[in-house]
């Protein structure tokens, strides 16, 4: 008498047994990690935005994808000449308050980037600006200031104004002078033009989309 010799086997029921199910499981449970990781990492170390207006011609024009450092957000880390995302509500956006939460669910799409806007950075707490010398520039702690993002023959300002920067605030200015929203906008109001440090979001670092125009911002803040 013969008898089938895989029938007791255990390894062949094993093998039986073995659904492609958990095979499933673990590239779900990699795919959701995965997910997870990249909004935190949206939310506190990088992020991308895309620029919507005109206001920072011709730096950066409208549809460009930037790489936003989510790390560059204290008034030690920014400096005069950064290119920054900032929340606009409070400022610009007068109603509605940022919350502690705003960059996850951003980060989830949850929530819109309309509060967003994209400035450079033009003076940082206790310098002085006034706008404009006999030759149309700029004036920051009395030398005029060399502005080469700007177009050539772009005046640095229709509007004059003479401000002092307070500690923790800063004053941002579109390189697109006479189309862009920015401190000069807030003359007059609570805070005077000036935006809080906490509100900026991060530094641009690079243009990464369209690949034609893909590259980082030099030192001046150019591309």
């Amino acid at each position: 008498m013969t008898t089938d010799p895989g029938s007791d086997d255990p390894s062949t029921e094993r093998t039986k047994r073995r659904s492609p199910v958990g095979g499933w499981r673990f590239v779900v449970g990699a795919l959701a990690a995965a997910a997870v990781l990249a909004i935190v990492l949206r939310a506190t170390l990088v992020d991308f935005y895309y620029v919507g207006s005109g206001s920072m011609r011709p730096t950066l024009v409208e549809g460009d994808g930037l790489l936003v450092d989510r790390t560059a957000g204290d008034a030690a880390e920014i400096a005069r000449g950064d290119v920054v995302v900032f929340d606009g509500r409070g400022s610009l956006l007068p109603y509605g308050e940022a919350g502690a939460i705003d960059p996850f669910l951003r980060a989830l799409r949850l929530s819109g980037d309309d509060t967003l806007f994209v400035k450079r950075v033009i003076a940082v707490g206790g310098d002085r600006l006034s706008c404009c010398d006999g030759g149309g520039s700029l004036v920051l702690n009395g030398t005029p200031l060399a502005e080469p993002y700007l177009a050539p023959g772009a005046p640095a300002s229709a509007q004059d104004f003479a401000i002092e920067v307070p500690r923790g605030r800063l004053w941002l200015m579109g390189d697109h002078r006479v189309a862009s929203e920015d401190s000069r906008s807030l003359l007059g109001a609570p805070g005077g033009g000036m935006i809080p440090v906490d509100r900026v979001v991060g530094t641009v670092e690079r243009v990464v989309w369209p690949p034609e125009r893909s590259g980082s911002l030099n030192p001046k803040g150019t591309p």
